[in-house]
C-alpha cells in the first residue's frame, strides 16, 4: 500500500542526481518542484541554481518547473532561469504534470521529476509513470501544513528505506 508513495530514487540535493546517466538512458525532460527543491521557500533563483539549470540544458534536457504556488512567484522564478513553468499545478493531481509534458512534447517514459514532498511531488509523478526523485528539503522551517505532511511522510520513508536496504528497489 505504501509503495504507491515510494520514489524511484532519493538523493540529498537536486544537484546530486546523475543527470548525464539519465540522458544516456534516453531521458530528455526534467520537471522540478521549486521551493525546498531548487531554492529555499519563496526565495528567488540563485546564481548556483541558474548555473545548474543551464548545465542541464547544455546536456540537452528540456526543463520546466511545476509548482502548486501562484502564478507570479512561479513565473518570476522560471523567467529568471530561462525555463518553462506550470503554476497552480494542483500536485498530486495529474493535470499539471500532463500540461508540462504537453508543453515540452515529453512522455512519461523520458521524463524525470525532482521534488521534496512525497504526497505531492512524488505521488503525482508515480501516478503518471514518471521517474520520481525525492530530495531532502533544503530547510526544516516550513509552513504548518507542510510540517504536518512531513510527519505523515515519516512512516512511508521508513518503509522505503527498509525496502531499499533489502534490495527490492
Amino acid at each position: 500500500m505504501l509503495e504507491k508513495f515510494f520514489p524511484d530514487a532519493m538523493v540529498k540535493r537536486a544537484w546530486d542526481v546523475p543527470y548525464g546517466d539519465f540522458y544516456e538512458k534516453g531521458y530528455r525532460t526534467v520537471l522540478f518542484d521549486i521551493d525546498n527543491t531548487l531554492v529555499y521557500p519563496d526565495a528567488p533563483a540563485t546564481e548556483e541554481c541558474r548555473e545548474f539549470l543551464n548545465a542541464l540544458k547544455k546536456i540537452g534536457f528540456q526543463i520546466m518547473v511545476i509548482s502548486n504556488n501562484q502564478g507570479p512567484r512561479v513565473e518570476s522564478f522560471a523567467r529568471d532561469c530561462g525555463i518553462g513553468y506550470v503554476a497552480k499545478a494542483n500536485k498530486p493531481l495529474r493535470g499539471g504534470y500532463e500540461r508540462a509534458m504537453r508543453i515540452t512534447g515529453a512522455v512519461p517514459q523520458t521524463t524525470l521529476f525532482v521534488g521534496d514532498q512525497l504526497f505531492t511531488d512524488v505521488w503525482g509523478a508515480v501516478r503518471l509513470g514518471i521517474y520520481s526523485i525525492l530530495v531532502e528539503p533544503m530547510t526544516k522551517t516550513e509552513e504548518i501544513q507542510i510540517v504536518i505532511k512531513r510527519q505523515l511522510e515519516k512512516p512511508v520513508l521508513r518503509a522505503y528505506r527498509k525496502r531499499t536496504q533489502a534490495g527490492a528497489i
